[in-house]
């Protein structure tokens, strides 16, 4: 995208935003295959933009960003992880190690057990499967934590639903259901940019927590695409999570970063954002510390 937008600088703790910035910025988004190539993208034209909003910059490219002439402000630095599992689904699973395979063994017998004797997954790919899918998963989002306390679950609004029937249309996107004794009780979202799948939502029943039916859901989605064949590689995007680190076959460090011009007002918010950041660290650290726990409470 090489418009400028209203792009919020947040100041957060955790999950919650206590209050924001606005800058006008270029957002230059790398993609899995720019960030594993380590190539500088060709920026923009600024024009009247305070700057850029770079994502999954690999790390060793963020001297040749500020080459430009501008200030770089690293926001969080992560590991893009991403899952490949184009030799089939054994090949994907030797990847992890014995107790890991154990473990994933386990939940999913556990949640079959549970469930009268096997996992019941099902998939979606064309218009009227997605718009069966959005239909069971969209309540259930609702109830996930992922939508109650992250603000992220499954979008149910008119335009995000056209923009899935537009997608299964051309074939760009897989859904997945998993049900218990039939009833849904976790739904994922993969829909396709670049030839590749992309970790977009994923959320489940918290009355069936128990049961791991996030992790279930996820390893028995991996086991049909990659019986499909026809897309081979998951990007699981920006930022960390467990569930991308016990899922994924590689990644590559990365950074989001702010590019912008060195004025007095985006000294000011540089200045401001890198204060507050500090602050939260230091709480975070001093949270595990005894008689410090309800430290943690903040970052909920």
């Amino acid at each position: 995208m090489s418009a400028p937008q209203t792009y919020p600088l947040k100041f957060q703790i955790g999950a919650r935003t206590l209050f924001s910035i606005d800058r006008r910025l270029i957002r230059v988004p790398f993609s899995l295959d720019a960030a594993l190539a380590g190539h500088m993208a060709d920026l923009p034209p600024l024009a009247d933009a305070d700057g850029y909003a770079i994502t999954s910059l690999p790390e060793s490219l963020i001297g040749q960003a500020e080459g430009h002439g501008l200030h770089a402000h690293v926001r969080q630095r992560y590991t893009r992880y991403f899952a490949d599992f184009a030799d089939g689904f054994d090949a994907y699973m030797a990847h992890f190690s014995g107790k890991s395979r154990a473990t994933l063994k386990r939940k999913c017998k556990r949640f079959a057990e549970a469930s009268g004797g096997s996992v019941d997954i099902r998939a979606y790919r064309t218009p009227d499967e997605i718009e069966a899918f959005a239909a069971l998963a969209a309540p259930l989002s609702r109830k996930s934590y992922q939508h109650r306390l992250l603000d992220a679950g499954l979008p149910v609004d008119d335009r995000f639903r056209l923009e899935m029937s537009t997608r299964a249309a051309v074939d760009r996107v897989r859904a997945f259901l998993l049900f218990r004794q039939g009833r849904a009780v976790a739904y994922l979202y993969l829909p396709v940019a670049e030839d590749m799948l992309i970790y977009a939502y994923l959320g489940y029943d918290p009355e069936e927590a128990d049961l791991s039916p996030g992790t279930v859901l996820q390893l028995e989605a991996i086991r049909l695409l990659a019986e499909e064949g026809r897309y081979l590689r998951l990007d699981f995007t920006e930022g960390e999570g467990q569930h991308k680190r016990l899922f994924a076959t590689g990644g590559i460090a990365c950074a989001d970063v702010l590019l912008l011009r060195w004025t007095l007002k985006n000294r000011f918010a540089v200045g401001a954002l890198a204060g507050f950041d500090t602050l939260v660290s230091k709480a975070k650290h001093l949270s595990t510390a005894p008689g410090f726990g309800w430290l943690r409470s903040l970052r909920r």
